[in-house]
């Protein structure tokens, strides 16, 4: 748990928050390991998980052209866990990749436990939409 812990704790999305509330997340989130080439989300598939990308690089990919980069510290997949609507675009990581991944329930309980989590994920949601 103390690496875990350790990479949540660089993460932008969590600056500030104390241990206590670190350890919660540690404990909801899975560490993932994976290679280039693989699809995080799929555009148009139902929405299972968060994830946080911790270390590497992946496209953002709708109606199969890159529309975006995401790196260390950027996350996806809160659009269609919040609004119950499908994904809005491929993810396909471009190196290799460590990820920590939330389940829908996980991710919903700790927003619900952090209104600061909740506010920043929902607000970068209502920008990725705006879009």
């Amino acid at each position: 748990m103390d690496t875990k812990l350790q990479l949540i704790r660089r993460l932008p999305l969590f600056a500030g928050w104390p241990k206590s509330d670190l350890e919660q997340v540690a404990a909801l989130a899975d560490e993932v390991d994976l290679p280039a080439g693989r699809a995080l989300t799929t555009e148009g598939a139902s929405g299972k998980e968060f994830v946080i990308l911790v270390e590497g690089i992946a496209d953002v990919v709708q109606d199969g052209e890159v529309v975006n980069k995401l790196g260390p510290g950027d996350f996806l997949g809160e659009i269609a866990l919040v609004t119950g609507q499908p994904r809005t675009a491929t993810v396909v990581t471009r190196s290799q990749a460590k990820l920590l991944v939330m389940n829908a329930a996980a991710f919903r309980s700790l927003l619900h436990d952090a209104p600061a989590l909740k506010q920043r994920v929902l607000a970068t949601a209502a920008l990725r939409v705006a879009v």
